[in-house]
């Protein structure tokens, strides 16, 4: 499948979670999935081996909802490749990338960079994100330790979790925050993402603002991003997301033209099941939030904290505070929110239905949200509460441990409205 190629500027504008979505980010799955075996799955964070073909079936669907729903469905790998076709461009990114790299380049940067850039950009592309076994380029051994018994298979790494387009980066407001990347095996996501905005025609002249920026010290990931509304940002802290990067963001949204007041950051537990704040909270509606109860329970004992500007320029003024739902209810002016429990609260159904995502999903419109097929008892429950529920099919995509919400990089919302 060949994704179309993108000819005008698209405009970023994200100020909410609900707001009809307009234009996404995706990556289709490709080889990067089959260079994946039992040996480097720790490695490159994956619990399981998918089945590409029907993986790639399920994305399809996905994407093919998307459509129908008026959503314009952008691909990471073919802007990407566009975003290469200047041969300058190519050289840097190729040269920078194989530069974060050094683990498994040793003294074959030359041969690999001169390999990469003989290459047609969507070749590159593909290389980059497939990874680049060593046997490739090894044609000619010229090196001693290209001769030595290596088991390690790759120079580059296969990027499997590029599947996830929500975590490199997120658009706030007209900005958008390009990401570090809590662990070494998903750094390099964000480099493409910086390729896009910065080079692609779509983007290179618009002049986008940044409030964060890869190079920052410390991990932010877009999981943890919750753009609430025109004002208020949330953002989890735990596994992946460190609060001295949600500091920074903040700094950079207050003192920036971005709108946000204020910024709601949310302790979590430290978990591979709660690894970013959308694994265990998801706003579907004005005043409805799909929930793990395990995590956020009834929303009154949840740590948290609320981030406004502070009296000196610069400064941030913080507030710890434990009622999430009564902060929900001040910052977005809505009575008590509804919080829908994944799997009903059933201890064995919401362990088992929070594991394959079920609290992660795509709201696609006020009351309107695209969810794996396989959380029955939760998808079920948010119908009760009013909520329409577009299902797909997930067998395959759920073994990557992330659902609807984290497959996508929304780029543009219309306003929710009143």
């Amino acid at each position: 499948m060949r994704s179309p190629v993108v000819a005008r500027h698209v405009p970023l504008h994200v100020t909410s979670e609900i707001g009809r979505l307009k234009a996404v980010l995706l990556h289709r799955p490709g080889r990067e999935i089959e260079n994946l075996t039992p040996e480097l799955m720790r490695r490159l964070l994956f619990d399981d081996i998918p089945y590409l073909p029907p993986m790639q079936e399920e994305h399809d669907f996905f994407a093919g909802v998307l459509r129908d729903r008026g959503v314009e469905v952008l691909y990471l790998e073919r802007l990407a490749a566009e975003a290469l076709a200047d041969a300058a461009v190519r050289e840097s990114f190729v040269t920078r990338l194989l530069a974060e790299s050094q683990e498994n380049v040793y003294d074959s940067f030359d041969r690999l960079r001169e390999y990469l850039l003989a290459l047609p950009p969507e070749e590159t592309v593909e290389r980059v994100i497939a990874g680049v076994r060593k046997e490739e380029i090894r044609k000619e051994k010229i090196h001693l330790h290209e001769r030595m018994s290596d088991t390690y298979p790759f120079y580059l790494d296969p990027m499997p979790n590029l599947l996830f387009t929500r975590d490199p980066a997120a658009v706030i407001g007209d900005g958008v925050a390009i990401h570090r990347l809590r662990y070494e095996a998903r750094r390099r996501e964000s480099l493409l993402i910086d390729l896009v905005i910065r080079h692609h025609p779509a983007f290179r002249d618009a002049r986008v603002p940044l409030w964060f920026e890869r190079s920052e010290r410390f991990p932010l990931e877009g999981g943890d991003v919750h753009v609430l509304g025109p004002e208020t940002v949330a953002v989890g802290m735990g596994e992946r997301t460190a609060p001295q990067a949600v500091e920074r963001l903040t700094q950079r949204l207050f003192a920036g033209d971005s709108g946000v007041r204020r910024v709601v950051a949310v302790e979590i537990p430290k978990a591979r099941a709660s690894m970013h704040l959308d694994t265990v909270f998801a706003m579907v509606d004005r005043d409805k939030f799909a929930v793990h109860a395990g995590v956020i329970g009834d929303g009154r004992h949840l740590r948290h904290f609320l981030l406004t500007p502070g009296e000196r320029p610069g400064r941030i003024a913080i507030e710890e505070r434990s009622d999430f739902a009564a902060t929900l209810s001040e910052v977005l002016g809505i009575e008590r929110p509804i919080l829908i429990p994944c799997g009903g609260g059933d201890a064995i159904v919401s362990a088992r239905e929070q594991w394959n995502e079920g609290s992660n999903m795509l709201t696609l419109a006020p009351g309107v949200v695209v969810a794996y097929d396989r959380n029955r008892v939760s998808n079920e429950l948010l119908r009760r509460h009013g909520v329409e529920v577009v299902e797909i099919p997930s067998a395959e995509l759920s073994r990557g441990r992330g659902g609807p919400r984290c497959m996508s990089m929304p780029l543009a919302r219309e306003e929710p409205g009143p």
